[in-house]
């Protein structure tokens, strides 16, 4: 016989008169297929009350009305990045109620408010949006063939620390990326090495350390430049086509002057644009692997080996897949008008 403890008041109205009528408990519960220890406390609660419609009610009252709801949200939006256990202060001194923390926490997954790390993107003005914009707009026909033909560059800096962003805010699912929910960040960490490499489709290059110092244009003409990517050039032909950043080492005289000699076409590239480089998602991959080793680095020397290392053993679908996102960046940007894109 089933247990069903959830029985509507006309069901119950039922099994009361059978009783009133002077059926056995055994044989009512028997004819609804109820459970007899359900039609037996149902029987008693009869007796005692008088009722056989089921209570309404009870459980704790709510300490906090809907307007007091909407005020407890508003809060955290006002500021995403306030804790539970400020609000209820807030809250306390403003209505003179104490709430707890939970409470706070509970209103804040009603209205749909989870506690999640902000996205951490470069600063842009309406000048580099605007930019971003047309250039999108510019590149919004080429096609994945179009851009199969280009090497994606960059430079990135590894670090045994890292920024484990622990501060959290308040948002709503699939909002990571709304103007109010990024947290903009220029500066770079400290004691890093700085690396340097080029993906395509079916393509990449090795990655290169960049040791003792910085990139500047000289060394951005000896070690890159001539080893790299004026093989890539040779190797793909005409249609190659080279990306780099505005950084400052990219945009000699030298480096221009390399570039024209042996005919490497340079894709212009907008700036504050990281998000529109697909090898950006390449170093997050690179950094993950690392970080995931069974022994992690412990000073420069191994984290430069298993930098290289891991760097060697990323599947080349991996660097297609980032490549052939570009079409999406571009649709991504045009649609945000040249804000930040969720890559």
């Amino acid at each position: 016989m089933s247990s069903r403890h959830h029985i509507d008041d006309f069901m119950r109205g039922r099994i009361i008169g059978k009783i009133e009528e002077g059926r056995k408990i055994t044989d009512v519960a028997r004819e609804f297929d109820i459970a007899h220890s359900v039609v037996s406390r149902l029987w008693k609660s009869f007796k005692t009350t008088g009722m056989c419609s089921r209570w309404h009610g009870g459980g704790r009252v709510r300490s906090t009305t809907p307007a007091e709801d909407r005020y407890i949200v508003l809060s955290a939006k006002r500021n995403r990045r306030t804790t539970a256990q400020q609000v209820a202060n807030q809250f306390l001194a403003a209505s003179g109620k104490p709430i707890s923390r939970k409470t706070v926490v509970r209103r804040f997954r009603g209205r749909g408010l989870y506690a999640r790390r902000s996205v951490v993107c470069v600063p842009l003005t309406r000048q580099h949006s605007t930019a971003r914009l047309q250039w999108c707009r510019e590149h919004h026909n080429w096609t994945e063939q179009d851009w199969a033909c280009v090497l994606f560059s960059d430079e990135s800096r590894f670090s045994l620390s890292s920024d484990c962003r622990r501060q959290l805010i308040w948002r709503e699912s699939g909002t990571a990326y709304r103007p109010e929910n990024i947290q903009e960040k220029d500066q770079y960490p400290t004691c890093s090495n700085m690396l340097w490499a080029g993906i395509m489709i079916n393509g990449g290059t090795r990655l290169h350390v960049v040791a003792n110092g910085t990139m500047m244009g000289q060394r951005y003409f000896d070690e890159v430049l001539l080893p790299h990517v004026r093989l890539f050039r040779g190797a793909v032909g005409d249609k190659f086509v080279f990306m780099d950043d505005n950084a400052t080492c990219h945009r000699t005289l030298a480096v221009q002057d390399c570039l024209d000699s042996e005919g490497i076409q340079r894709l212009i590239w907008p700036a504050r644009s990281s998000d529109l480089n697909p090898i950006e998602n390449v170093w997050d991959a690179l950094g993950r692997q690392v970080a995931g080793r069974n022994y992690p680095p412990t000073n420069k020397n191994t984290l430069i080996r298993a930098l290289t290392e891991e760097w060697d053993k990323l599947p080349q679908q991996l660097l297609d897949n980032v490549v052939q996102s570009m079409v999406r960046r571009v649709e991504c940007c045009i649609t945000l008008h040249g804000g930040h894109i969720p890559y």
